[in-house]
C-alpha cells in the first residue's frame, strides 16, 4: 500500500484530502506545517511514496520542503495551494514539484492526479533499460543513478527523466513540447520554458559533460550528442 505524507495548515482541507486518499486505498500521514512535514519524510524517506504540500503554512513553507527534500531524493511531489497566480505555479516547478494543484479543487480529480503520477513514476522505474555510457557519464537506470567520473549526479525526477529521454535517443532532436509532453504530462497547464529551466539546470550540474553533450537546437529544443 501506498503511503502519502499531506501537510496543510487547513484542518478542513487535510481531512478531506486524507479521507479521499484513504478511500481510494491509500495510506496518509498528515501534519499540519512544513517542519514536521520535512522531518517526518527525512526520518522515514523510503517509506513514502508521494508528498502533497500547501505551499503557505507554519514553519517551512511548501517550496522550502520541496527544495529540501529535492537534495536528496526524486519522491515525487504535488503541491496544493491557494495561490493561483502564474509566478506561484512556475516556482512550484521550479522547487521540484512535479505537480501542481489550485483550491479549490475536486478531491475526486486530484485522486486521479495522484494515481496518474504514481503511475508514471512506477512506468518509469519499470522501463530503464538504457544502461550504458557516454564519454564520463554512466546512467544506471534500474538504479535510477548517473555519475559523471564515478561521482553521483543528484537530480530531480523531472531532471532525471529529462536526461533519460535524451540518453535513449542520442543524435534525435526533441522540441520542448515532445518533452514536456512526456515528462509532465498531457494535463501540465505550464508552458515550455519550464523546460527551458529544468534543461539549463541538468546542464549546470553536468558541467562539461553537459556543455559538451546536452546540445540546444535553437527554434526547436534539445538533444544529447556523442
Amino acid at each position: 500500500m501506498s503511503k502519502i505524507l499531506i501537510a496543510d495548515d487547513e484542518p478542513k482541507i487535510l481531512k478531506l484530502v486524507g479521507d479521499f486518499l484513504k478511500k481510494a486505498g491509500y495510506e496518509t500521514v498528515e501534519t499540519d506545517n512544513g517542519d514536521d512535514a520535512y522531518r517526518l519524510y527525512h526520518e522515514n524517506p523510503s517509506v513514502f511514496s508521494l508528498l502533497i504540500l500547501d505551499i503557505m503554512m507554519p514553519g517551512l513553507n511548501g517550496w522550502e520542503v520541496c527544495r529540501k527534500v529535492r537534495e536528496k531524493s526524486n519522491v515525487p511531489i504535488m503541491i496544493l495551494t491557494a495561490r493561483c497566480e502564474e509566478f506561484d505555479e512556475l516556482m512550484g516547478y521550479e522547487s521540484g514539484a512535479d505537480d501542481y494543484v489550485t483550491k479549490p479543487f475536486s478531491p475526486s480529480v486530484l485522486v486521479k492526479k495522484v494515481e496518474a503520477l504514481l503511475r508514471r513514476t512506477a512506468s518509469a522505474k519499470k522501463d530503464e533499460k538504457c544502461d550504458g555510457t557516454i564519454g564520463e557519464l554512466t546512467f544506471n537506470h534500474e538504479a535510477h543513478e548517473v555519475r559523471l567520473g564515478g561521482r553521483e549526479i543528484d537530480l530531480t525526477l523531472k531532471e532525471y527523466n529529462t536526461l533519460k529521454m535524451l540518453i535513449e535517443a542520442p543524435g534525435r532532436v526533441f522540441s520542448r513540447d515532445q518533452l514536456l509532453d512526456s515528462i509532465w504530462g498531457y494535463d501540465y497547464v505550464g508552458d515550455v520554458r519550464t523546460v527551458d529551466s529544468h534543461v539549463a539546470r541538468l546542464r549546470a550540474k553536468l558541467g562539461d559533460w553537459g556543455n559538451n553533450h546536452l546540445k540546444t537546437v535553437y527554434g526547436i529544443g534539445y538533444k544529447i550528442e556523442e
